[in-house]
Parts: C-alpha cells; sequence; structure tokens
C-alpha cells in the first residue's frame, strides 16, 4: 500500500492507494461505533457494496448515478437522511462513488450540523486520480456547473484500484483525461511516461493504473497544500482546460458530456489559444491533440454538439475571473502552465468562432 498525508491548513489527512480489505482498521474507528453510513449509487452499491459489508456494517444512502444527484433536491434529500439518522460529528459518512458522489455527499457533510467527517471512496477513475482529493464540494445550480459549493477536507481518501475493474470504458477514458492534465501543467516527464503507457493503462494493466493515480494524486497533494482554498494562483493551476470544460458542459446541457470528455476539449483549446497567442509551439498543440484523440476522447469544440456562441457567456462566470477579466490557466508547453491575468474577450470571441 501506498500513503501519503495532505495538509491542507487546519486538516491534515491521509491518502491511501490500496484494497479496502486492508484499509480495514482505518475505517473502523471513524464509523464511531455505528454502522458506517455510506452514499453510494445503485451500481456501485450493486458491484461493490459486499466488499465493503463484508469489513464493517454499513447502512447505504443511494443517490442518483453521475451528474444528475448534483443538484438542490438530491442535497436536501441527503441532508434529510443525515437528520432521520441523528447523525452527530462524532462519526464520519462515506462517499463510495465516482467525483458526483464524492461532491454531493461532501457538500451536505459540511453542511450538516456545520460539519461531520466524510471519508472518500472513489471508485472511478477522474475520482481517485483527482476529485477525492482536496476538499472541494459542490452541486451544479441555474444551469451552471459547481456553482453551489464549499471546502470540506475528508477525514480520510482510499484508492482501491481493482474498483476500477468494473468501469465502463467511456468513464475509464474521462478520468484518463484528468491524469493527462498532471502531466500538462507541470510535469512534462508525466506526459511523456502516459504516451508510452496510456494505452496500456486504458487496456487493463493495474499496475499502470495504480502508478497514474499515485503520481496525480501526489501532484494534487502538493497543490493543495500550496493553496488550500484555491486564493493565490497555485492550485488554480488543477483547472487548466476548465474553464472551456465547465462552459462546454454547461452549454451542452449538463451530465450530457462526462466531465473529462469536456475536460479533454478544453485542454486542447488552452494549448490551441496558447499557440495562436505565441505563447507555445504549435507542435506541443498538436501533441496533446494527438495523444488525446488516440485515447479515445473528444478533442474539438465540433464532438461537443454546443453552439460557439454560448460558450463567452458562460466562461465569463468562471470563479477564477476577477475584475471583469477572463483569466483563463494557458501554456508555454508541455508541463508549463500558467494563470492567466485576462485574455481580451475580442481575441477569445474570435479564438471561439475560429477553433477546430
Amino acid at each position: 500500500m501506498k500513503s501519503l498525508t495532505v495538509d491542507a491548513g487546519d486538516d491534515r489527512y491521509d491518502v491511501l492507494v490500496g484494497r479496502l480489505e486492508d484499509c480495514r482498521s482505518r475505517l473502523i474507528p471513524l464509523a464511531g461505533g455505528k454502522p458506517l453510513v455510506v452514499v453510494t449509487e445503485p451500481k456501485v452499491w450493486g458491484l461493490h457494496g459486499a466488499r465493503l459489508e463484508a469489513l464493517l456494517p454499513c447502512d447505504p444512502i443511494l443517490v442518483p448515478e453521475g451528474e444528475a444527484a448534483k443538484d438542490w433536491p438530491h442535497l436536501q434529500g441527503l441532508l434529510d437522511a443525515y437528520t432521520q439518522r441523528n447523525l452527530d460529528r462524532s462519526a464520519a459518512i462515506a462517499a463510495f462513488g465516482g467525483g458526483s458522489v464524492g461532491d454531493l455527499a461532501g457538500l451536505a457533510a459540511g453542511l450538516f450540523k456545520r460539519g461531520i467527517p466524510i471519508v472518500q471512496l472513489p471508485t472511478t477513475l477522474l475520482a481517485q486520480a483527482d476529485s477525492a482529493v482536496g476538499g472541494k464540494t459542490a452541486i451544479d445550480a441555474f444551469g451552471q456547473k459547481n456553482l453551489v459549493g464549499m471546502f470540506h477536507q475528508p477525514r480520510l481518501v482510499i484508492a482501491d484500484i481493482s474498483l476500477l475493474d468494473t468501469l465502463d470504458e467511456r468513464q475509464l477514458r474521462a478520468g484518463y483525461a484528468e491524469i493527462v492534465k498532471y502531466g500538462l501543467i507541470r510535469h512534462e516527464a508525466l506526459f511523456e511516461w502516459l504516451e508510452g503507457h496510456g494505452a496500456a493503462l486504458l487496456a487493463g494493466q493495474r499496475e499502470y493504473r495504480e502508478e497514474a493515480v499515485w503520481q496525480s494524486i501526489a501532484a494534487k497533494a502538493r497543490s493543495v497544500e500550496a493553496d488550500v482554498t484555491d486564493r493565490n494562483g497555485a492550485r488554480a493551476l488543477l483547472n487548466f482546460g476548465h474553464t472551456f470544460a465547465h462552459a462546454i458542459e454547461s452549454a451542452a446541457g449538463l451530465g450530457t458530456l462526462l466531465h473529462g470528455e469536456a475536460v479533454a476539449i478544453g485542454m486542447v483549446q488552452a494549448f490551441d489559444l496558447s499557440a495562436a497567442l505565441g505563447l507555445c509551439a504549435h507542435d506541443d498543440a498538436e501533441r496533446v491533440r494527438a495523444h488525446l484523440t488516440a485515447a479515445g476522447l473528444p478533442v474539438s469544440i465540433a464532438e461537443s454538439g454546443v453552439r460557439r456562441a454560448d460558450l463567452l457567456p458562460l466562461m465569463r462566470t468562471d470563479k477564477k475571473n476577477a475584475g471583469g477579466a477572463v483569466k483563463l490557466v494557458l501554456t508555454r508547453g508541455i508541463g508549463d502552465a500558467f494563470l492567466s491575468e485576462g485574455v481580451d474577450e475580442a481575441v477569445l470571441a474570435d479564438f471561439l468562432e475560429r477553433a477546430a
């Protein structure tokens, strides 16, 4: 088992990459002598619930699969479920599923009684490599992605790579996009490694999946520790491609595209825009496009089916923006991302009109 500790301001927690069965001694104390309340999806619980129940008694709460869970009614329903169980702050709940389950359960845990502990047990590649670490929780609201949320750091994260064996190919590819992101923002060596081993990772080789998840978690932990609440710009680099992606997701209709699919498109757009502005080489942009295409991911706005004219108004609402400027994460090349001070809207509008 591999482990690291995340120092997130007043919160300090371990991230473990290993089998659930090897982490039983860490889970039992967090349940506080009661059945572990588990927020999960019907499909995940049907596939993996028995493994968790073999470790300790569980009390599952089922929420819809995917982005459909991240809305006001389901947040209210989850808070009601916590209330009905009279949960207190002495015992943790567990989020057992993908990024949407982690977002919803984490937000509800952060709100309930001003905060009860949560354990993240991610079951998708995207959640294991990215969203389970860092404490960001949110629901979608008013047609916008992750508009309502808070920081609520987990008490523990356990990434069991074997859970990915039942993941469908589309979800696997979507998670892979977030791993590629870590290579593109600060770790060129990781991107080069993915060029050599990404196909085997996607095909099911567990040792490559474990290495990719571990490298991504380690990279995210460093960013979180440098900028716990996403205020000084260090953590903003984790949103590389995401300003485009969130706009595309919203324009397409939340849940139509998987988040990682939109991120793949967004990262290619960020490279293409950087190349158009003379910040990076066109060859770098083409290299990224070729790799994501080979991984079976969409890379163009045209593939998303959205109207280009709808994107800029949505990009104006991004959380990184300040003073009316659209502050995109751009790049000087593979492994050299940075947060821009703002891109002129006329330039951005022209780019979006011409973009592939």
